[in-house]
């Protein structure tokens, strides 16, 4: 079975299976043997930010030579990028072997297609005999397919109002599920969360005798400067302090998603008995691998996609923007899903833009043009429509001079088939975000 062939028999096969709860992926993963019982490391949930904390882990871990898998979602060009074990990609063939090896369980079970790939990964990392494991949440937490996995440290990065038919429509709602993560005496950091949320989060915590690290509470840091290299603070937890720590992750939110993983990290060696390097933790931080979030294509002209795909992403990307190019204004490329809060989104995208680009990418979910053109005409804003993302980008960069500042955002899916135009285009290989 090719590559494509798969992806396209497992999102026909098993994508409409999607249910919210766990027996049947507990039933599934028992009959496989419970592969993740004899994982380690970190599971980490949230509204947004919680793909950067854990590449931001990973990158940690390797630097101090621990064998780690990593398994986030969704993909943006490869559905391999769902498996990195030592900061690489799994093979393809290796993943094919386990569904196939297992193909007959997710039939009998009636998996769904992040199930299969959830049980794929416990299986691949079980095999691997990995030191770490850093699990991210796919929706939710409480009934998400990897809350099977008992982590040494849990992490909840941030609390918003996103999927809101599935989480409930309220930041309490949404909290509560978050939540869900939390198991008994499991050390739990927290990222920068607001009063109500945070206090279901606490009282659950308590519920089940888990400590808890807040954010300038706990641990502490200090955004120095941000620019398109990354950004630049100081850091300071229990004993540890460092000063003038750098990371490649550009967005002054990112700051936080750092500092919060740091502190997982710190805390994770000292369950695990590993000792700590400074030289490798400064290492680390400048050499994350995460595409798609605030990353630079371009310098002239300057050329960013950023997979901003709710209210709470888009405001981060533009408290940023601001910092890195202030009173000035941006030309957007756009496509935006439809079952996000879509009008918000494009009136914050449309303060601040000097014109924007309105396409359609390959989801299934996707706003149709016309959606997202009918909110875009009533601001006094230009714009200009094209039928794939593809198109609207190469609308956009023909336009471009060297003044100019193109951001392409709306969508993880959007930022994917930028990204994959864009390598092609420039026949470049993939490399860090």
């Amino acid at each position: 079975m090719l590559y494509q062939e798969f992806l396209n028999h497992i999102y026909k096969k098993y994508s409409g299976n999607v249910k919210f709860e766990l027996t049947r992926m507990q039933n599934l993963i028992e009959a496989m043997g419970n592969p993740q019982n004899s994982l380690r490391g970190v599971h980490i949930a949230g509204t947004n930010g919680k793909g950067s904390v854990c590449a931001t882990l990973e990158a940690l871990a390797l630097a101090h030579n621990l064998k780690t898998g990593l398994n986030t979602s969704p993909h943006l060009i490869n559905y391999t990028e769902r498996f990195r074990i030592n900061g690489k990609e799994l093979p393809f063939e290796t993943i094919l072997n386990i569904y196939l090896h297992y193909e007959d369980l997710f039939e009998k079970y009636e998996a769904s297609f992040f199930e299969i790939t959830t049980a794929i990964a416990f299986q691949a990392f079980k095999e691997e005999n990995l030191h770490t494991s850093i699990i991210e949440v796919g929706l939710g937490g409480r009934l998400d397919a990897t809350n099977l996995f008992t982590p040494d440290i849990a992490a909840i990065t941030t609390i918003g109002l996103d999927h809101i038919k599935t989480l409930g429509g309220t930041l309490e709602q949404i909290a509560r599920e978050k939540a869900g993560i939390i198991k008994e005496n499991v050390p739990l950091v927290l990222g920068d969360i607001s009063e109500r949320p945070l206090n279901i989060i606490l009282e659950k915590a308590k519920q089940f005798n888990a400590p808890v690290y807040l954010p300038q509470k706990d641990y502490f840091y200090k955004l120095n400067n941000i620019d398109l290299n990354g950004i630049h603070f100081n850091y300071s937890f229990g004993p540890y302090t460092f000063q003038n720590l750098n990371s490649n992750l550009i967005g002054e939110h990112q700051a936080t998603n750092v500092a919060q993983a740091l502190t997982a990290f710190i805390l994770y060696s000292e369950i695990r008995g590993f000792p700590l390097s400074p030289t490798k933790i400064h290492s680390a931080l400048q050499n994350i691998h995460w595409q798609g979030r605030m990353q630079v294509l371009d310098t002239s002209p300057i050329i960013i996609t950023d997979g901003a795909h709710n209210v709470q992403g888009v405001q981060a990307l533009l408290n940023s923007l601001h910092k890195l190019f202030p009173n000035h204004r941006f030309r957007f490329l756009v496509s935006i899903l439809a079952d996000k809060n879509y009008k918000e989104m494009l009136a914050m995208i449309c303060a601040n833009a000097e014109k924007v680009y309105i396409t359609q990418n390959e989801s299934e979910r996707a706003a149709s043009i016309e959606m997202q053109s009918a909110e875009v005409s009533k601001y006094n804003i230009p714009f200009e429509t094209a039928k794939t993302v593809q198109e609207a980008f190469l609308k956009a960069y023909t336009e471009l001079d060297n003044k100019d500042i193109l951001i392409c955002c709306g969508s993880l899916y959007t930022a994917g088939e930028i990204l994959a135009y864009y390598y092609d285009k420039n026949n470049l290989q993939r490399k860090a975000g």
